[in-house]
């Protein structure tokens, strides 16, 4: 018997006017041609330029005078190099120069894909039966640059949503921190990636800094060590790989007068400065109760890839960290909303075709893991993976999934675990549950469904899911008549 799958009307398409503005930089020498020919303007035609900058683009971004300052700010020492002093400059002459190394960037004027849902921390002022909830997405631009975004509704008593209204005006993290390291688990997630044969050694470096050190100290410690030896170019492969590792920890908070989806967290680090790829949120619930927001994400650099994490109480304030264990190594990992036996537990894909299921008493370290599933029906021979975090119900713990078929077809599927012990499947649906339709079919890359994250509200599994890597939708699916289905499919 084929599950019942009701496709929603409402669509989200990427929008090429969301737009932020992003630091503009070159090289040294072409930056300081422009700063020499800004301070060489009048007073009279910098205020003209300044007043024309503004007007155009004042109602485009939240306090772009504020950003321009920012921006002038990162070249600042430029200007001291040219025996200037940027204090003695005034706030006119100071935005006038910063705007200069601004650029507007479109985050999703290519596509808006690859959604997960859960439940909003706020819930209040909702009627019975109604659920609010957040939609992430990932939200891609010129250049393929992939960041996360957000949008926010109230679903009824039935699933349908009634989504809030989108602020226009975006807005990247206000303040960005920087992580302090534990020496021993930096030096562990370094042995990790990369072997050190043939390099000098890293202990050159780690052994001259605390237990406890911050990312300036690393880069202090780089540059010291650097002076100190004569290296051939290839042997820089070891200070920038450690760099590499240690832009990865960052804290963002967000002002609090932005709204949900005005926020975007865009590629901070270096490791992700390609791509922040398809976040798998959840909710998730601790022993004593307490719920925070995870979620794991892949972040590239046009060469490697490393798997990540995100957390977050309130959406406001988001801390960032690599994953670290022997299967921390590829994409596709999806947390599970509790302990279970006392362990952390989390789907993932460590051969790029396969199911895996691990377990660990850390939650950002993952050493071990164990098959799960393997292809097993045409519809994905090619390839299995999840679908986003196991959702919790009565029957046990049930698993969307994505199956790559013939014509490289992406389709939805889905599967059940036992609840004490995910590793035993109960059941598994040997057709399809969700396949791309003539409309979903057509896209940024054909004959794509696929979502990062579901939930169940009110005995309806909602599932986000995006239409060939373009844009998004969404489906709901009567659970009971689903969970039926994989219990008898044994």
């Amino acid at each position: 018997m084929q599950v019942a799958v009701d496709r929603k009307d409402t669509i989200f398409y990427p929008d090429p006017s969301r737009i932020i503005a992003r630091f503009l930089f070159t090289d040294n020498n072409r930056a300081s041609e422009i700063i020499r020919s800004v301070m060489e303007m009048s007073d009279e035609d910098a205020l003209l330029a300044l007043k024309q900058t503004l007007r155009d683009y004042s109602m485009r971004h939240r306090n772009i005078s504020k950003i321009f300052e920012k921006h002038f700010n990162k070249i600042a020492h430029l200007i001291l190099e040219m025996d200037m002093d940027p204090e003695s400059f005034d706030y006119s002459r100071r935005i006038l120069i910063g705007s200069y190394f601004t650029m507007e960037y479109s985050i999703e004027s290519a596509a808006f894909f690859n959604p997960s849902i859960m439940e909003h921390p706020d819930q209040k002022e909702i009627g019975p039966g109604q659920l609010r909830v957040i939609l992430s997405f990932r939200a891609t631009g010129e250049g393929h640059i992939s960041s996360i975004v957000f949008r926010t509704g109230v679903l009824d008593a039935d699933g349908k949503p009634t989504l809030q209204p989108i602020g226009k005006l975006l807005e990247e993290a206000e303040h960005i921190r920087r992580h302090v390291y534990q020496k021993e688990s930096f030096a562990h997630k370094l042995d990790e990636m990369l072997g050190v044969g043939g390099i000098i050694p890293p202990a050159l470096i780690m052994d001259k800094l605390n237990d406890e050190f911050t990312y300036r100290e690393l880069c202090d410690c780089i540059d010291e060590t650097r002076k100190t030896l004569h290296l051939a170019s290839d042997k820089e492969i070891l200070f920038n790989q450690i760099t590499w590792l240690a832009s990865s920890h960052y804290e963002l908070e967000f002002s609090l007068d932005t709204n949900i989806s005005e926020r975007v967290i865009y590629p901070v680090s270096l490791n992700e400065r390609n791509e922040i790829e398809d976040a798998r949120f959840v909710k998730f619930t601790d022993d004593n109760g307490e719920c925070k927001y995870y979620a794991t994400y892949t972040a590239y650099d046009g060469n490697t890839i490393l798997p990540k994490m995100l957390e977050t109480s309130d959406f406001y304030h988001f801390k960032v960290s690599p994953l670290h264990g022997e299967i921390s190594v590829n994409k596709g990992m999806a947390l599970f909303p509790r302990k279970i036996n006392g362990k952390y537990a989390m789907l993932c894909r460590l051969d790029g075709y396969n199911n895996y299921i691990a377990f660990s008493d850390h939650l950002k370290i993952w050493r071990e893991a164990k098959l799960l599933q393997q292809p097993k029906f045409p519809w994905e021979f090619i390839q299995i993976g999840n679908g986003g975090s196991p959702i919790e119900t009565e029957e046990g713990w049930l698993v969307i999934t994505h199956g790559v078929g013939p014509m490289r077809e992406y389709v939805l599927g889905a599967a059940l675990f036992d609840i004490n012990h995910p590793e035993k499947e109960i059941g598994r649906l040997k057709n399809p549950l969700l396949m791309p339709n003539a409309k979903e079919r057509e896209g940024y890359v054909p004959n794509v469904v696929y979502s990062c994250g579901s939930m169940v509200h009110n005995s309806h599994l909602i599932i986000p899911y995006a239409m060939s890597d373009y844009a998004s939708t969404y489906a709901t699916i009567n659970l009971k008549e689903l969970l039926e289905e994989l219990k008898n499919s044994r």
